[in-house]
């Protein structure tokens, strides 16, 4: 049986309708129950400073909990060694929301006004990812179908049944390349920021397409 095999390359221009904030959150002390209470306290004042925006307490999210040993390094005669200070309690949080740049500055706002210490980052993403593979895996098929009909076309033979699929099923990056600034970079307050538009997310997947040649 002869075959034909074929990328089928799937791509797809998609507008951001959801935000995700990354926070982090850390505490340091000599005594490891004090960094966790530190930690906890921290967490509690942002989730107060959120409820006054009109978030749940559920809708923040723990990606990362972990309590770490904390060093200081040091030279001793030219001898490098390690001096233990303490613990280092880490939260890594998350928040999700329809985009919105209202609801977004007043978030951001309320974040960096709290005395949580959050380190935070935004992402432009989109609030429902699997209508997006369907639409790349659409795309990858008829792109694949088209090359293999032009091939064929263009060396006399006709295509025929499909043999076989190959597709790797891993995760397809869906967040624009665009950056809002955030708590170290906005010169006015976060509150006064202008209306912002996100880049569209590019976005592209592939799958491998095997037919028989009449």
């Amino acid at each position: 049986m002869r075959t034909i095999t074929v990328k089928g390359v799937g791509t797809a221009s998609t507008p951001p309708d959801y935000i995700t904030i990354f926070l982090n959150i850390t505490a340091q002390s000599p005594d490891y129950a004090k960094a966790v209470d530190l930690a906890n306290s921290r967490i509690e004042i942002l989730q107060n400073a959120l409820s006054a925006v009109g978030f749940a307490k559920e809708d923040l999210k723990t990606l990362v909990y972990n309590v770490n040993s904390d060093y200081n390094n040091y030279n001793e005669r030219g001898v490098f060694k390690k001096k233990f200070v303490g613990y280092a309690c880490h939260y890594q949080l998350k928040l999700s929301f329809d985009f919105d740049n209202k609801r977004l500055s007043e978030t951001l706002t309320a974040i960096s006004e709290s005395k949580a210490n959050a380190e935070f980052s935004i992402k432009f993403t989109v609030k429902d990812p699997e209508k997006v593979s369907a639409e790349l895996l659409k795309s990858a098929t008829e792109n694949a179908r088209q090359k293999a009909e032009i091939l064929c076309a263009a060396s006399g033979a006709n295509l025929g049944e499909l043999v076989s699929i190959n597709y790797n099923w891993g995760e397809i990056d869906l967040y624009s390349q665009s950056r809002y600034c955030d708590e170290a970079r906005c010169a006015v307050p976060l509150a006064a920021a202008p209306e912002f538009t996100p880049d569209d997310i590019e976005s592209s997947d592939t799958a491998t397409f095997v037919w028989e040649i009449v």
